[in-house]
C-alpha cells in the first residue's frame, strides 16, 4: 500500500500489462484492499496464496479468498499448493478443499493451472503436481478444463 508501489500499479493498465500478486495467507486483508484499489487492473493469485496446507488453517485464507474472489479482474493460480503440505506425506485429499474453494470462488474462467516448477520438486515432481490438478478437474466439462489447463492463462497474458 506505500505510494510509490500504488503509483507503479497504476501505470500497468495503460501497457495492459497484468500483474502476479504472490502473498502469504496473512496478506490477504491487504491484497484485498489494493486490489479493489484498481478495479481495472488484471491481478493473478499465485499459488492460491500459499495456504499452510501442513497446519489445516482453512478458515480465515477460505474467508478471505472469497472476498478476493468477487473482484472480477482478480484470476487464481491452481499451483505452489504441495510445497504447502507436508512434503513427505501430502496427499491429494489434504488438497482437493483448497482447491474446491477457489473452484466454487474463481470459477473455471478465472483459474489458471501453473506446475511451480522447480519449485515443486522439494515435494513432488511435475507429474505428480499435474495429475494433483487434472484428476481434480477430470469431472468439468471439456471447455472448463481447457480453460483452467490453457485457455484462461493465454487469454490473461495475452499469449
Amino acid at each position: 500500500m506505500r505510494p510509490n508501489f500504488l503509483r507503479g500499479i497504476s501505470a500497468l493498465k495503460k501497457y495492459n500489462y497484468t500483474y502476479d500478486i504472490l502473498i502469504f495467507p496473512h496478506q490477504l486483508g491487504a491484497t484485498l484492499e489494493f486490489v479493489k484499489k484498481f478495479p481495472n487492473q488484471k491481478f493473478v493469485i499465485d499459488h492460491i496464496a500459499k495456504p499452510y496446507i501442513k497446519d489445516g488453517f482453512f478458515e480465515g485464507w477460505a474467508t478471505l479468498m472469497k472476498e478476493i474472489a468477487k473482484c472480477k479482474n482478480v484470476y487464481c493460480k491452481l499451483s505452489g499448493m504441495i510445497t504447502e503440505a507436508d512434503y513427505n506425506t501430502w496427499t491429494p485429499e489434504q488438497i482437493e478443499p483448497y482447491m474446491n474453494l477457489v473452484l466454487e470462488a474463481f470459477g473455471s474462467e478465472r483459474l489458471m493451472y501453473g506446475s511451480d516448477w522447480p519449485v515443486c520438486l522439494v515435494a513432488g515432481n511435475y507429474e505428480k503436481v499435474k495429475s494433483l490438478t487434472t484428476n481434480f478437474i477430470k469431472n468439468l466439462s471439456e471447455d472448463e478444463q481447457k480453460n483452467m489447463m490453457g485457455a484462461n492463462a493465454i487469454k490473461f497474458y495475452k499469449l
